[in-house]
């Protein structure tokens, strides 16, 4: 059965280009390394990357490096087991802040991984609390780790020291998020059937559990302004939540088998949702219409097909930061990348049993995760987004849908301002 409908001719999907590949260490007798990649992640200034090595190890590399070395060697980079590996009482001052590969050995099978980086203005919404056990710093760089046995273990990138044990989740911690705004606000998602959400600044205090889903809870996401938060899961759920209130807003109905992720447009005006189901949605939040359906099977299956075993489950999804892309990631053995206004891919790439993708923070690279441990990375489409595309995504970082409707303008130039189906 044709991946693709029939009138794109696959001469004319572009290939992407290979930029390299960190393959996992060939140690059959090493538990720690040689399992399953659920997670990738890169620092939000761009210095790290790290992603789920195998059982319990987490591989930070700096990314600069990362790439220089890609460029010098070629391609292929075969992780060496024997890299430096910081103790929790290795705490070099003068090396602080200088970016150095590194491994953490995190005590337990590593499902999730999030970056977290502080913004000192941003206090702590615990306001009766004058003393706590850390003080976050603006060149903080903290590493989020959620493991089999249901614990949150966060991290100093730079020394590699544990600050911070988080207890509470009952089953694997599948998925983490920091609110983008530098207020180290952390969420959690769990096959406990909860999200679970931390301040960082008041010591790991658990502030809040949100709960409304039926089983288990696979990803969740911020948008960019950290007002919402976006949760996915078995039973075709897709929830939307109020962060300042901490209530749901709405369930999004679509979707007709488990949805396994998610994630925002870079202007929160789009929501991105990858379902088992083959199918990937681009939603309006706002308004909880859908605006844009990538299919990875055609036809397209029937409801009770997409509801079970169907080789095209859609493993993971990810926007890239021109708010132009969306890469996705499925069992049939490739990766595409997507325009929010075309519905076939405009390029895409070969990988064998890859579980999780993600944009570098310049949106450059896209990063995939593995069964085996290794990651394989790609140029993302590079194309000089329209005039159309500028403006929709500058007000849309303001105003939300219905505030843009309401809006004193010609219907033309409304029109203009609006993803549309």
């Amino acid at each position: 059965m044709a991946s693709f409908p029939p009138r794109v001719n696959e001469k004319e999907i572009v290939r992407s280009r290979t930029i390299g590949e960190l393959l996992a260490p060939a140690a059959p007798f090493d538990k720690k390394c040689g399992r399953e990649n659920w997670t990738v992640a890169f620092a939000p200034d761009g210095s790290y990357f790290a992603w789920s090595q195998g059982h319990r190890a987490v591989k930070l590399v700096p990314w600069s490096q990362c790439l220089k070395n890609f460029l010098l060697h070629g391609t292929k980079n075969i992780t060496n087991s024997s890299s430096l590996r910081l103790s929790r009482q290795n705490s070099d001052g003068g090396q602080k802040n200088k970016p150095r590969e590194h491994i953490i050995d995190c005590g337990d099978i590593v499902w999730s991984l999030a970056f977290g980086s502080s913004v000192p203005e941003k206090q702590s919404r615990c306001v009766n609390i004058e003393w706590h056990r850390f003080r976050f710093g603006q060149d903080q760089l903290l590493l989020a780790t959620g493991l089999n046995n249901g614990r949150i273990k966060i991290w100093d990138v730079y020394t590699g020291k544990l600050l911070l044990n988080l207890v509470d989740h009952t089953e694997v911690v599948r998925d983490l998020t920091f609110a983008p705004d530098g207020s180290l606000i952390l969420v959690s998602a769990s096959r406990d059937k909860t999200l679970r959400v931390w301040d960082l600044k008041d010591d790991g205090n658990m502030m809040k559990v949100l709960r409304g889903h039926q089983n288990w809870v696979y990803s969740c996401a911020f948008s960019p302004d950290s007002s919402m938060l976006c949760s996915v899961g078995a039973s075709k759920a897709v929830f939307l939540w109020n962060m300042d209130k901490y209530t749901m807003i709405r369930k999004l109905e679509g979707h007709h088998h488990d949805v396994v992720a998610c994630d925002f447009s870079p202007d929160g005006a789009l929501l991105a949702t990858a379902s088992y189901d083959t199918r990937v949605y681009i939603w309006d939040p706002h308004t909880g219409d859908i605006l844009m359906e990538f299919g990875h099977l055609f036809p397209p299956p029937t409801p009770i097909f997409a509801g079970g075993a169907n080789d095209r489950w859609v493993r993971s999804v990810s926007f890239s930061h021109d708010g132009l892309h969306v890469a996705s990631l499925a069992d049939d053995k490739m990766v595409r990348f997507w325009r929010i206004d075309e519905d076939y891919p405009v390029q895409v790439a070969p990988l064998s049993n890859g579980l999780c993708c993600a944009f570098s923070t310049d949106g450059s690279v896209l990063a995939a995760g593995t069964h085996d441990g290794s990651v394989y990375f790609w140029a993302t489409p590079r194309q000089v987004p329209s005039l159309q595309h500028l403006c929709r995504m500058s007000i849309r970082r303001v105003m939300p849908t219905q505030e843009v409707q309401e809006l004193p303008i010609p219907s033309k130039v409304l029109e203009f301002l609006s993803y549309r189906v």
